[in-house]
C-alpha cells in the first residue's frame, strides 16, 4: 500500500512529484481551502482565479492539475473538489475529506510521492485523509502481467508514499489516528482483494486457509469446520447449499479476545465463493459477478483482524459461512427439506435463495455463545439494490433502538445505510406445508422477507442487526471517491466501528 508520513513542512519547500490542496465550492466560484495557504501565495493569491479560468468549480470528485510556479518545488499541483464550503468552524466533514483524498490519490496513480495539503482541523480529519489516500490509491492487479510496473502499458503503479502536510507526527491523538487509519485500511483493502479474486482460486477451502494464516500473524483463534465436521453437527443449510459443489464448504470462527473486555459482539457474515443460483439458475448476465457473493464474510474477517491490530478491548468473534452453490446431480434441489442446525426444517422452493441458509446456521451458532449483539452482514437481495441503489446498504435488526446505532455508526464513518423494516405481516408468505418454514415468501418486499427468515435463527434475547449490502460490495461501474472498481469493502468501517463502541459501552 501507500506508505504515509505525518509532515510539519511547508508545502513550498517539499520535494514531491505533486501537492494536492482542497478546493470548496463557494457562492461566486472556487475557494481555496485551508492547508493550501501557501501554494496560493505562490500564485500571488490569485490561484482560485487560475482554477476557476480552467473550469475548476470546487465541486466533490473534481480534479484539476496545473503546473506549479517557481516558488514550489514540486513541479504539479493537483486541486481537489471538496463540495461545498466549510461549517461554521471552518472545518469540513471528515467524509469530503475522505472523498477527496481518494480522488487525488487514483489521479496520482504512477507518481513517486505527493503531498497532502487538505485541511485539517484536528486528529479525525488527519484519520479521514489517511483512509482516504490508502483506499483511493488501491488497485488489483495480481492477475495482471506486469501490472503493478508503472512502464506496464497495462497501466501505472499506485502512489507510491504521501506526505500529510500539518499531521503533528509528536502529538499522541494524530498518531493514533493515523496507526487506526492504517489498520482499517490495510484489512479493508485485503477483503477487496478477497472479493476481486477468481472463484476458481478462492473456494471455500483456500478462504478458510487465508483465514487460518491471518490468525496465526495476529494472534487469533480460528477453528475451521470441515464437511465431516459439518455433518456431525447437522449444520444442513451450510451443507444444503454446498452440496452441489466439488468444493466442500466451510464454517469458519475467528475468534479475538482482550483480557479486559467487559462485552462481546458476534459478527457473521455470508461467504458464498461463487453464486450460480444451484439449480435455480440464475439467468444469462446475472452471474458474471457472482465470485463477489462472499463480500459479507469478507467484511466480517476484515472487521475481526482490524479489532485485534486496534487492540481494542472487546471480544468479537467472527463466523464466515463459507460455501459454493453450484448445480450438479448431488445439489438441493427446490422442494427439498434442510434440517438446519437450529432443529428448525426449511423447505427450500428457491435454491438461489441460499445466502439465508447458510447465514442461519451461523446466526444459530453464534448466538450459542450468548454475545452482547449480533450483526450479520450479506449480499443477500436483489430486492434490497432495487430499493436503495447501489451504493446504500440496508439495516434491518430485532431491536428499533439498536437499528439506530447502527446506522448511527454507518453514518458516522461515511458509509451509506438505511434503516428498514420488518413487517410481521410478511412472515405469513413463508408458512410451508411441509416444514417449519420456506425459504422464500412474497416476491415484493424480497429483502425485508429475508431479514425475518435471518430473525428466526437468531437467540432469543440477543440484539441482532442484519445489513444487506448487496447494492455497494460490488461496483461495476467506474470508480468514484475512494471508491475503486469492483469490490468495495462495504461494511467493514461500520462493523469496526461497532467493535470500537461496544469496547466504549457506548454502542445503544
Amino acid at each position: 500500500m501507500t506508505a504515509l508520513t505525518l509532515s510539519t513542512s511547508a508545502a513550498p519547500g517539499l520535494r514531491a512529484d505533486a501537492i494536492v490542496i482542497g478546493v470548496a465550492k463557494g457562492a461566486k466560484g472556487p475557494v481555496v481551502a485551508p492547508g493550501a495557504e501557501s501554494v496560493d501565495k505562490a500564485y500571488d493569491g490569485r490561484l482560485a482565479g487560475v482554477l476557476e479560468t480552467l473550469g475548476a468549480s470546487g465541486a466533490e470528485g473534481e480534479v484539476t492539475k496545473l503546473p506549479a510556479p517557481s516558488g514550489l518545488k514540486a513541479p504539479l499541483v493537483v486541486a481537489v473538489g471538496l463540495g461545498g464550503e466549510p461549517e461554521k468552524d471552518s472545518s469540513f466533514a471528515p467524509e469530503a475529506l475522505r472523498k477527496a483524498a481518494g480522488v487525488a490519490a487514483r489521479a496520482l496513480s504512477g507518481a513517486k510521492k505527493a503531498a497532502f495539503a487538505l485541511p485539517l482541523a484536528d486528529a479525525a480529519d488527519l484519520g479521514a485523509v489517511a483512509e482516504g489516500v490508502l483506499l483511493g490509491a488501491y488497485s488489483f492487479d495480481a492477475y495482471k502481467e506486469n501490472g503493478k510496473d508503472p512502464k506496464a502499458k497495462n497501466g501505472k503503479a499506485p502512489l507510491a508514499e504521501a506526505a500529510l502536510l500539518g499531521g503533528k507526527p509528536r502529538d499522541a491523538k494524530y498518531k493514533a489516528a493515523l496507526a487506526r487509519a492504517v489498520a482499517v485500511s490495510e484489512e479493508l483493502n485485503r477483503a477487496r482483494d478477497l472479493i476481486n479474486m477468481p472463484p476458481n482460486d478462492l473456494n471455500p477451502e483456500a478462504f478458510a486457509a487465508i483465514v487460518q494464516t491471518a490468525g496465526k500473524e495476529h494472534g487469533l483463534k480460528v477453528q475451521v469446520l470441515d464437511v465431516k465436521a459439518l455433518e456431525k453437527g447437522g449444520y444442513g443449510g451450510i451443507l444444503g447449499v454446498g452440496a452441489g459443489s466439488a468444493s466442500g464448504p466451510r464454517l469458519v470462527k475467528l475468534s479475538y479476545t482482550s483480557s479486559k473486555a467487559k462485552k462481546h459482539l458476534a459478527l457473521v457474515g455470508k461467504g458464498i465463493t461463487y453464486d450460480s443460483g444451484g439449480i435455480s439458475l440464475k439467468p444469462a448476465g446475472h452471474n458474471e459477478t457472482m465470485k463477489c457473493d462472499m463480500s459479507g464474510a469478507a467484511a466480517v474477517f476484515a472487521a475481526v483482524v482490524s479489532a485485534a491490530r486496534l487492540g481494542l478491548e472487546v471480544n468479537v468473534t467472527g463466523w464466515l459461512a463459507l460455501a459454493e452453490n453450484m448445480p450438479s446431480g448431488s445439489a438441493t434441489r427446490p422442494g427439498d427439506v434442510l434440517r438446519m442446525y437450529s432443529g428448525k426444517t426449511v423447505e427450500v422452493l428457491n435454491t438461489d435463495a441460499e445466502g439465508r441458509l447458510v447465514l442461519a446456521d451461523a446466526l444459530w451458532a453464534a448466538s450459542a455463545e450468548k454475545p452482547d449483539a449480533i450483526v450479520d452482514v450479506a449480499t443477500l437481495t436483489g430486492a434490497m439494490m432495487l430499493a436503495l441503489g447501489s451504493r446504500t446498504f440496508g439495516i434491518m435488526a430485532n431491536d428499533d433502538a439498536f437499528r439506530t446505532a447502527v446506522h448511527e455508526a454507518a453514518e458516522e464513518v461515511g458509509e451509506p445505510a438505511w434503516p428498514m423494516p420488518l413487517p410481521e405481516h410478511l412472515r405469513k408468505g413463508m408458512d410451508s406445508p411441509t416444514a417449519d418454514i420456506a425459504n422464500m415468501g412474497e416476491r415484493m418486499g424480497g429483502g425485508l422477507v429475508a431479514g425475518l427468515f435471518l430473525r428466526e435463527f437468531v437467540g432469543e434475547g440477543i440484539p441482532w442487526a442484519h445489513l444487506d449490502i448487496a447494492g455497494p460490495a460490488f461496483n461495476d461501474g467506474g470508480p468514484f471517491g475512494y471508491t475503486p472498481k469492483g469490490g468495495t469493502g462495504s461494511a467493514v468501517r461500520t462493523l469496526v466501528r461497532l467493535a470500537e463502541l461496544t469496547a466504549s459501552g457506548d454502542l445503544g
